[in-house]
C-alpha cells in the first residue's frame, strides 16, 4: 500500500478537523475580545488548509506527493495555529519558534503539490 493510499483517511480527518477549528476561531476573533488578530490568524491558516487537504485527499491517485504535501501541511497548520491559539490563552507559546517552524512546513508542503507538477502517477 502507498504513502498516498495510507495517509488518504487522515488527509479527510485533518481537513473536517481544520475546517471546523478555521470556523470555531474565526467565532473567536470576532466575539472574544482580547488578542482577537491571534485567533483570526489562526482561524485563516486553517480555513486555507482545509479545502487544499481536502484536495489532495481526493487526489491522492493522482498526486504523487499528495501525502507528503498533505503530511507538511497537517504539521505545519498544528505547529502554527497551536502556537498562535496557546499564546492567546496562556500567554506563551508553544515552544520556541513552533510559529515560524510551522510555516515553513505549510510552505514546503505547497513546495511539494508544485513538485507533482513534474513528478506524475502515470495511468
Amino acid at each position: 500500500m502507498s504513502l498516498n493510499a495510507r495517509l488518504e483517511p487522515v488527509l479527510f480527518l485533518f481537513a473536517g478537523l481544520f475546517g471546523l477549528a478555521g470556523v470555531a476561531l474565526a467565532a473567536l476573533a470576532a466575539h472574544g475580545g482580547g488578542e482577537a488578530y491571534l485567533a483570526a490568524s489562526a482561524s485563516a491558516m486553517s480555513l486555507a488548509h482545509a479545502p487544499a487537504l481536502l484536495a489532495l485527499a481526493l487526489g491522492t491517485g493522482k498526486i504523487k506527493t499528495a501525502g507528503l504535501a498533505g503530511l507538511l501541511m497537517i504539521i505545519g497548520n498544528l505547529l502554527f495555529a497551536g502556537d498562535l491559539v496557546t499564546l492567546r490563552f496562556t500567554g506563551g507559546s508553544l515552544f520556541p519558534y513552533a510559529a515560524p517552524t510551522g510555516g515553513w512546513a505549510m510552505m514546503l508542503g505547497w513546495v511539494a503539490v508544485s513538485v507533482s507538477a513534474f513528478w506524475r502517477v502515470r495511468a
